[in-house]
C-alpha cells in the first residue's frame, strides 16, 4: 500500500523514553505512505499538577507559540502535540453523563488534528487509531477518514481506569470502525465478538542487536556462577511474574543457578528468593547490554503468573531469547499459542522444572537454528504487510 495519508492516534508521544508499537508501526507506515502522529493530548489537571515535568514545559511553550507543534520528525513522518486541554473527567462515576463530556473533549482533539491535516494537505487519509479509546472515540465521526481502523495490542480492561468507561466504549469503538486489527490472537478473539473484520496481524520486534553469533565475553558479574544458568530479563513486577514458580526452579534439587535481569517491585525485593544461594539479582542493565547477558544461558525463561492483564498481552521477550537461539519455558497463555512449536510451555509450577530439564537435555544447533529464523519472521515490516492485507480485504479500492 503507497501513497495515502495515514493519521495515527496512540496512547504515548513520539518522543517517550519507552518503546511503543505505535512508533513502530507509524515509521514502517512512512516508508512508503505520508503519516502523522498524533500525541496524547493533555487534560487540564496534568497540565496544572505536572507543569514541571519537561514534557509539560515543552506542551507550554507550543501552545504559547515559542515553539511549534507540528514537527516532521522523518521524511515522510510529521509529529502532532496537541494544543487543546481537554477536561479532566474520568472521575465521573457514571458512563453516560461521562459520554457528554468526553464529546465535548473529543471535539478539542479533533480540531487540533484537523488543523495539522489541513496544514500538511492531507486527502483521503486513513485513520489508525493505536487503542484511543476515550479521548478517540468520536474522531470517526469529526474527522470523516477514508477508513477507519481500530488497533488493540493490551488487555485494556484489566486496568481499573480504562475499564471504568472503557467496558461501555471500546466494544462500540470497535463495532463502528471498519477495520480492527490485534497483535494477539487473544485479542482478535474478543475483538471479533464486536466486528467481523477483525484480524490477527502479528506483532513486529526489533531484534537486530540480538546476534547469537557475535562473540562477547561473560560479563563479570556472572562469570564466577557455575552450573547450567537459567534465566529472566525484565521488570520483576508481581502483577506479571510468578514468584512461586521461581521458587520451584530455585529449589529444585539440581545445580541450576538461576540469573534475574531487571529492576524489582517491592514484593520482589522482599521475597525469600534474595537468600537462596542460587539465585542471582543483577538489577537493571541497558538495553545495549541485554544480548551480551542472554547469550550465556542455558534456558531462558517467562514465569507470567496468569491474570487478566496477562494473559492476551504478546511477550516481546520471548522473540529476543528466541533470536539468540535460546531453549525458552514459558506459561502456556492464549498469545504464546503462536510459539508452541518453538518453546516449551507449562501450565504449572512443576511443569517448568520438567520442561527445563527437558530444554536442557534436548537443545542442539538445528533447534536453535530453527529459533531463530522463526524470530526473525517477527519484524515490523511484517506485521505491517499484514495490515495491509487486512485493509485490501476490507476495502478493495485501497492498494
Amino acid at each position: 500500500m503507497t501513497g495515502y495519508d495515514i493519521v495515527l492516534v496512540g496512547l504515548q508521544p513520539y518522543d517517550s523514553d519507552i518503546g511503543t508499537n505505535t512508533i513502530n508501526i507509524a515509521e514502517e507506515f512512512s516508508k512508503q505512505n505520508r503519516v502523522l502522529y498524533v500525541n496524547y493530548p493533555l487534560d487540564k489537571k496534568s497540565f496544572r499538577l505536572d507543569k514541571h515535568l519537561p514534557n509539560v514545559q515543552k506542551r507550554a511553550k507550543m501552545r504559547s507559540k515559542e515553539i511549534p507543534n507540528l514537527l516532521e520528525v522523518k521524511p515522510n513522518l510529521w509529529n502532532l502535540y496537541p494544543n487543546s486541554l481537554l477536561e479532566s473527567i474520568n472521575g465521573i462515576p457514571l458512563t453516560s453523563i461521562f459520554r457528554i463530556f468526553n464529546y465535548f473533549n473529543n471535539k478539542k482533539f479533533a480540531a487540533d488534528i484537523q488543523e495539522a491535516i489541513n496544514t500538511l494537505g492531507f486527502k483521503d487519509f486513513i485513520l489508525f487509531n493505536d487503542t484511543v479509546m476515550l479521548r478517540g472515540f468520536h474522531l470517526q465521526e469529526f474527522l470523516k477518514p477514508k477508513m477507519s481502523i481500530y488497533y488493540t495490542r493490551d488487555n485494556m480492561m484489566s486496568v481499573p481506569y480504562w475499564y471504568k468507561h472503557g467496558r461501555v466504549l471500546e466494544p462500540i469503538l470497535m463495532a463502528k470502525s471498519e477495520l480492527v486489527c490485534a497483535n494477539s490472537t487473544y485479542l482478535a478473539e474478543i475483538a471479533s465478538e464486536y466486528n467481523k473484520n477483525t484480524f490477527y496481524v502479528g506483532q513486529g520486534c526489533d531484534i537486530s542487536a540480538f546476534d547469537p553469533n557475535k562473540q562477547v565475553e561473560k560479563p563479570k558479574d556472572i562469570a564466577h556462577l557455575k552450573g547450567p544458568i537459567i534465566g529472566y530479563i525484565g521488570t520483576l513486577f508481581t502483577l506479571r511474574l510468578d514468584i512461586n514458580i521461581l521458587k520451584e526452579i530455585a529449589t529444585h534439587p539440581s545445580n541450576w543457578t538461576v540469573v534475574l535481569i531487571g529492576p524489582e517491585d517491592e514484593v520482589f525485593k522482599r521475597s525469600e528468593l534474595h537468600n537462596l544461594p542460587n539465585v542471582h539479582f543483577l538489577g537493571f542493565k541497558e538495553s545495549s547490554e541485554l544480548p551480551t547477558y542472554l547469550k550465556y544461558f542455558d534456558v531462558a525463561i517467562n514465569p507470567q503468573i496468569l491474570n487478566p492483564t496477562t494473559i492476551g498481552n504478546y511477550p516481546r521477550k520471548v522473540d529476543e531469547y528466541l533470536a539468540m537461539g535460546k531453549p525458552v519455558v514459558a506459561t502456556e497463555t492464549k498469545a504464546m499459542s503462536i510459539f508452541k512449536d518453538h518453546t516449551y510451555l507449562a501450565k504449572s509450577a512443576e511443569e517448568y522444572v520438567s520442561l527445563i530439564e527437558k530444554a536442557l537435555i534436548e537443545n542442539s544447533p538445528q533447534l536453535e537454528a530453527q529459533r531463530i529464523k522463526f524470530a526473525r519472521s517477527h519484524t515490523w515490516e511484517n506485521s505491517v504487510k499484514e495490515i495491509y492485507k487486512a485493509i485490501q480485504i476490507v476495502n478493495p479500492n485501497i492498494n
